[in-house]
Formats: C-alpha cells, sequence, structure tokens
C-alpha cells in the first residue's frame, strides 16, 4: 500500500504561500475522523496521484495513528494542471465503501473492423466494496461486439466478491451503432451566360434585315 506522509496545517499560512513553498493545502476526514486541515509535499502527492488515482486506499502517516484513505476529490489549477487542494477520505477498517471505478477497455471490437461504430457511453461506475478488494479499474472486454444492435450493461462487469453496484446495473457501458453517413454536398449549377453579340450588333437587327431584302 502506498504511503502519504500529511502535517497538520498552520491556519495562519495562506494557501498561496504553502503553494509557492512546495506544499498542497489538504483536509482528511471521515465518519470516525474528525476534519483535520494538513499540508502535502506536492511532489510526493503528484507521485501517489498518478498511480492511483481515486481508486486506491493510501496509508496517511505523520498526524496521530496512521490511517487508511481515499483521495476523494483534488482541486487543479485550470491552466498549470498544478494541484491546488486534497480531500482525503478516512475509511472505517472493515467496513465498505462507496467508490467510483474507472473501466479499462480492452480487445477489438469486430464490429469497428465491419465498419460500424462502437459507442462508449460511461467511463467510470459506482460500487460499494470492502477495502481490500478495491480495484482500481474494471475490465470492459469489447472483442463480444460484433453487430449493431450488440452492447454491454454494468450488470454485465465482473466485480470483486465483495462488490456490489450502485450505478443501475441495466445503464449501457458501450453499444455498436451504424457508422454515421456523410453529407455529399452537390455543387450548385453553374448559370450559363449569353454569348455575347457581335461587335456592332444591334438588339434584332438581323430579323428586320431580312424583312427587307425580299
Amino acid at each position: 500500500m502506498l504511503e502519504l506522509q500529511v502535517k497538520e496545517r498552520d491556519l495562519k499560512k495562506k494557501p498561496v504561500a504553502l503553494r509557492k513553498s512546495g506544499l498542497i493545502p489538504a483536509v482528511f476526514y471521515g465518519p470516525k475522523e474528525k476534519s483535520t486541515p494538513v499540508e502535502i509535499d506536492a511532489r510526493e502527492f503528484e507521485k501517489v496521484w498518478s498511480t492511483t488515482g481515486g481508486s486506491a486506499i493510501i496509508t496517511l502517516k505523520g498526524v496521530g495513528d496512521d490511517k487508511e484513505a481515499l483521495i476523494h476529490e483534488v482541486e487543479v489549477h485550470p491552466v498549470t494542471g498544478a494541484f491546488q487542494h486534497a480531500d482525503l477520505y478516512v475509511i472505517e477498517r472493515g467496513k465498505k465503501i462507496e467508490v467510483e471505478v474507472p473501466l479499462k477497455f480492452i480487445g477489438e471490437a469486430p464490429a469497428e473492423k465491419a465498419g460500424y461504430t462502437v459507442v462508449k457511453v460511461m467511463h467510470e461506475v459506482e460500487i460499494e466494496v470492502r477495502p481490500s478488494q478495491l480495484p482500481q479499474h474494471l475490465d470492459i472486454d469489447i472483442s463480444v461486439l460484433k453487430e449493431v444492435g450488440d452492447h454491454i450493461s454494468v450488470k454485465d462487469i465482473v466485480l470483486p466478491e465483495s462488490g456490489e453496484f450502485i450505478t443501475d446495473i441495466n445503464e449501457t457501458v458501450v453499444a455498436v451503432k451504424e457508422a454515421a453517413k456523410e453529407e455529399v454536398e452537390t455543387p450548385a449549377a453553374t448559370p450559363v451566360e449569353d454569348a455575347p453579340a457581335a461587335e456592332g450588333a444591334v438588339e434584332g437587327e438581323g430579323a428586320e434585315n431580312k424583312e427587307t431584302e425580299g
């Protein structure tokens, strides 16, 4: 299990100053854990986040007894992408937890080779599971998708033994659709301009000449 060092935060220190010094303001809390402001080394947090995201249990060390927690929510700067704040949810040992787990699509769908479109409707599902069996992701094998109408529902996903779905089991995860037809624009017809009259000719002149010739 990955570890993350935390230190109780002095609330007199402004978050901007903490970030400039390479720290992230954070807070941990839980059903039996009071909300406690802490600070975390930004580089260490980034390493843990890149490995687990929010779907793995980590051990918090440095404030009281060691605590098992999930990275519940993170705030990221909209421009730089730097972490601004983190919420850490301390779990109760032996109790199930509710968590959103990302889906990992594996295999190749024969439907795509046949020219159809495979539409991925969902990218994560919410489950309840014992912490010791929490998966980092759930595999979705799309090699079973062959024809239009073929689909995979939430109920088709394999969960750990203690896992239960919170997401509606009848929701569609991925489905095969007809490929969208591209409309081909027909160029507008170019109007044909009348041929210019011969130089020096006057409109109606030819007809008048024919009448006088007889």
